[in-house]
């Protein structure tokens, strides 16, 4: 497995990382781990995120971010700020519109706008999707693809990212989004039955489960693993000259089918175990949102262009290292 670099650029800086305890957050955290910074998490639970020993100091501020009046004790003497935390279900925001503004849009108008009148002035680092562009057109995708959002999700994020070019054109911060294509990799499991879908894939074929692939699965997917998207986000704080007021699309510019990635999967636990699990394809389900018959490639150029950033891990790698780290036991994908 690939050598973490090391991130000098934290060293004495004071961040803030809502969502925390999530899934990127706590890799942000192992990756900040040898870097004399101290890290406040922002969590609705107040869950401690267990750290190797090194030179980071951790501190979790139980809150929730719904809450409007939060953010001027969260965000005082903060130099930077990873906003990760989200409501990630495309369906359960298109069921409770209501209830996703709450949390996926007021929260960066919140942040944003104390911002402003306190005169805070962090760098924001805000984690947007690929699907915000809707169902694409040609591949790979870049920052020039209009921006179509077919899901009350997306739609929230596309809005978030709007307040956020705002609030930095009028120089009230400095910030800049990245857009994530498919994530994977090992990490808490994530609560939305719609995401994560590689990982918990894994997951039921470690436990010998059947693999189901919607159709004849031939939709393209951009699967970019957990550190390489971790480090993008430490770059991306390094670089804010280069990228504020702008959003970037992040994956590792490799397209698999979704059947070829379970066939993969189950080929790689058959190295792994002796046993590999079957594969079956499966009539699409009626209630299908139609962003999941997307075809999505990122073209990465102009993020790389402008830190130097490109993603290290192959899709075979990857899931070797999630297998790998989910048969110590650490951590289960259910």
């Amino acid at each position: 497995m690939m050598k973490v670099d090391n991130y000098p650029f934290y060293q004495g800086k004071r961040i803030l990382i809502t969502g925390g305890t999530g899934y990127l957050g706590s890799r942000l955290v192992r990756m900040l781990n040898n870097s004399n910074c101290h890290i406040v998490l922002l969590s609705r639970t107040g869950k401690w995120v267990e750290k190797e020993v090194g030179q980071a100091r951790v501190e979790t501020f139980k809150a929730d971010i719904r809450d409007s009046t939060i953010w001027q004790h969260a965000l005082e003497g903060i130099d930077i700020v990873f906003h990760l935390a989200a409501q990630t279900s495309a369906y359960a925001a298109n069921e409770n519109p209501t209830a996703d503004v709450q949390i996926n849009l007021l929260p960066v108008l919140h942040l944003l706008d104390t911002c402003r009148r306190n005169g805070f002035r962090p760098t924001l680092l805000f984690s947007g999707t690929v699907t915000e562009a809707g169902l694409t057109v040609g591949m790979p995708v870049d920052e020039t693809h209009p921006d179509r959002p077919i899901t009350i999700y997306d739609l929230h994020k596309w809005m978030s990212e709007h307040y956020l070019k705002y609030y930095t054109d009028a120089c009230f911060l400095r910030g800049a989004i990245l857009r994530l294509a498919n994530v994977y990799g090992p990490g808490p499991g994530s609560g939305s039955a719609d995401r994560g879908i590689l990982n918990k894939m894994i997951g039921r074929a470690l436990r010998g489960e059947t693999l189901t692939v919607y159709g004849s699965g031939d939709f393209i997917r951009d699967y970019v693993y957990i550190v390489d998207v971790a480090r993008a986000f430490l770059i991306a704080g390094e670089n804010m000259d280069r990228l504020n007021g702008g959003h970037f699309v992040i994956g590792s510019g490799q397209g698999h089918t979704i059947a070829e990635a379970a066939h993969l999967v189950a080929k790689r636990v058959e190295a792994k175990t002796g046993q590999r699990p079957p594969v079956v394809n499966v009539d699409l389900p009626t209630d299908l949102s139609p962003i999941e018959t997307r075809n999505f490639v990122a073209n990465i150029a102009k993020f790389h262009n402008a830190t130097g950033w490109k993603p290290l891990v192959p899709l075979s790698e990857g899931i070797d290292e999630t297998i790998n780290h989910l048969t110590k036991g650490s951590e289960v994908v259910k």
